[in-house]
């Protein structure tokens, strides 16, 4: 993330509704979730948690065990 500048004016992003359609308009544009974070919080002044509920979250993938003979 980049260090905020405070004499800069973004749009703030706190309501969900607000949130949903700013990522609805940045999804063509991007290729990963990490692009959207980035996107986000260097256009935009948003609500972190918000976005963590709204953006799906990368689950690991399943490592099984060897079993036992």
């Amino acid at each position: 993330m980049l260090n905020a500048d405070p004499l800069l004016q973004r749009p703030t992003l706190v309501t969900t509704a607000l949130l949903a359609r700013a990522l609805d308009g940045l999804r063509p544009q991007v290729t990963s979730p990490v692009e959207m974070w980035q996107r986000l919080t260097e256009h935009y002044v948003v609500d972190l948690d918000a976005v963590a509920a709204l953006l799906p979250a990368d689950e690991p993938e399943t490592h099984w065990l060897s079993s036992r003979d």
